[in-house]
């Protein structure tokens, strides 16, 4: 069985020391060092590519008007609903 990648530890201080070892080369960055998998990222990448334009396609136009109709009011509020007044 392959050896998996060790993810980096999420404590602040474990990460600051793990940090320094990599920085002082006692440790090696083995997230960096990794190659991926082309096949991989050729099917992510295909996915991607077609995914909202497929996505539109299958959609009514009623309910695309719908979808960015509430994307506008979460975007810009709605001062009356509450909705954000961020500038």
């Amino acid at each position: 069985m392959p050896e998996r990648p060790r993810k980096r530890p999420r404590d602040p201080n474990q990460l600051a020391k793990l940090v320094v070892a990599i920085a002082t080369a006692e440790a090696e960055d083995r997230v960096a060092g990794e190659p991926k998998n082309p096949h991989a990222v050729a099917l992510g990448r295909l996915g991607g590519t077609k995914g909202g334009r497929a996505r539109a396609v299958s959609l009514s136009a009623k309910k695309r008007s719908a979808i960015a109709k509430k994307a506008a009011r979460t975007r810009w509020g709605n001062r009356e609903n509450g909705g954000s007044h961020r500038r």
